[in-house]
């Protein structure tokens, strides 16, 4: 079993830890990711898993879906739908103009075009839809779910699920946001792109321009100079610079999954995004994968996730954990177990998987659950939380694998 371990050594740095915790601190606060939601202060830590809840509505969900849980709940304590429930609470940040993790404002491809990807399962009706790499609409949760009630298919790609979506009475609409197109041309500008080798690639080094080793401190100061005055020179407000220089330095994954459960034992569960923020077009990651980014089994229980999705792809993350569980694994355990199972893809290389990050959401039938995570947070000192309403709303620290903060890939500084 792997131990926790921290990353911070004296190992090859671009020391991107220091520079936010110094020069970058104060303003990245104003823009923090979408799923951090300071509306209520997380619980110091998590129980190794929840008591069992049966009989309870519960509904669990990354930190973005937070201020949309009241309405959701009050769907279940009605008599609701627990698929109903979860997409009241993902279609929240899906029309937040604000939240650039999903919907509206979304993070576009490196074209500057939104593109966005979603899933359902109904535990009930054991069914399940998808969608992916959608542009000019909105609400894709909404969409998935259209395509699990009217279609004999599980998934609809691109221009076909757009078309699908207009004849089901979705409107088009520009999805890109005058805020996120200036903070994706301060990203064309400064910064590198999705081209190169990955992490897995034995190559992968080759990312790093050579020589940067002990001079990291001024290459930062330089960098940042360059991309404040470009972002004046676009036009983003002063105030606004610093949160659009931060979703440059690293690349947002933001997205939301949610899991519900009713009191009579029926869950369901569904994820959306916008994907990785200045992706390749046509990129897709894991969150409309059924058994990547969320998988229901009625008698067994939900999971999801949110994070690096090619890494949760290649495990199967959220069916993964669902069969744990089938296995008489407890919620906290089922994650966990998972979670090494990326740190094993990379021979538990740490120097690699420093740049890796995964939340997973977990609720068991009879009520327990359970959030993990690799690492303790992103970069900057955040920590991943979840949020819970089980009749008391609240933000939860995950359980993490690893101690320490997961830094963005690819590298912030680049040769150009």
């Amino acid at each position: 079993m792997l131990a926790r371990v921290s990353l911070w050594g004296d190992r090859m740095r671009i020391s991107r830890r220091d520079f936010v915790s110094a020069a970058l601190a104060s303003s990245f606060a104003v823009g923090t990711k979408a799923q951090e939601v300071p509306r209520s202060e997380p619980e110091k830590s998590q129980p190794p898993a929840s008591p069992a809840a049966a009989g309870k509505h519960i509904i669990l969900c990354a930190a973005n879906g937070y201020r949309y849980l009241d309405d959701a709940f009050a769907t279940l304590a009605n008599g609701g739908d627990p698929l109903d429930a979860a997409l009241r609470v993902v279609k929240g940040p899906e029309d937040d103009p604000h939240d650039d993790s999903v919907g509206l404002g979304g993070l576009p491809n490196e074209e500057g075009v939104v593109e966005l990807d979603a899933c359902c399962m109904h535990g009930p009706t054991r069914r399940a839809g998808s969608v992916a790499g959608v542009r000019n609409i909105k609400n894709v949760s909404l969409l998935a779910k259209a395509v699990m009630q009217h279609t004999g298919h599980v998934m609809l790609v691109g221009e076909g699920a757009e078309r699908f979506a207009v004849a089901q009475g979705f409107l088009r609409e520009d999805l890109l946001t005058d805020n996120s197109r200036k903070t994706w041309l301060l990203w064309k500008e400064t910064h590198s792109d999705w081209w190169g080798p990955g992490l897995a690639d034995p190559n992968w080094r080759k990312r790093f321009p050579r020589g940067l080793q002990g001079q990291q401190s001024e290459e930062w100061k330089t960098r940042i100079r360059r991309m404040e005055q470009v972002a004046a020179d676009l036009g983003i407000e002063e105030e606004m610079r610093m949160p659009a220089i931060r979703k440059v330095l690293f690349p947002p994954t933001g997205t939301i999954h949610c899991s519900a459960l009713n009191d009579q034992g029926s869950v369901s569960g569904c994820t959306t995004t916008s994907g990785l923020a200045w992706k390749i077009p046509g990129r897709v990651g894991d969150s409309p994968i059924i058994g990547a980014g969320c998988y229901t089994d009625q008698d067994v229980g939900s999971a999801g996730a949110t994070g690096s999705g090619e890494e949760n792809i290649k495990v199967a993350g959220a069916h993964t954990i669902v069969e744990n569980l089938r296995r008489g694994l407890s919620p906290l355990d089922a994650g966990m177990e998972t979670l090494r199972r990326i740190a094993r893809n990379y021979n538990s290389d740490m120097e690699r998987l420093r740049f890796i990050d995964m939340t997973y959401f977990i609720l068991r039938k009879d009520g327990a659950y359970a959030g993990v995570s690799l690492w303790q947070g992103y970069e900057g000192g955040k920590p991943h939380t979840i949020a819970v309403h089980d009749g008391r709303k609240r933000l939860e620290n995950t359980t993490s694998l690893f101690s320490g903060y997961s830094e963005a890939w690819p590298p912030a500084i680049s040769s150009s």
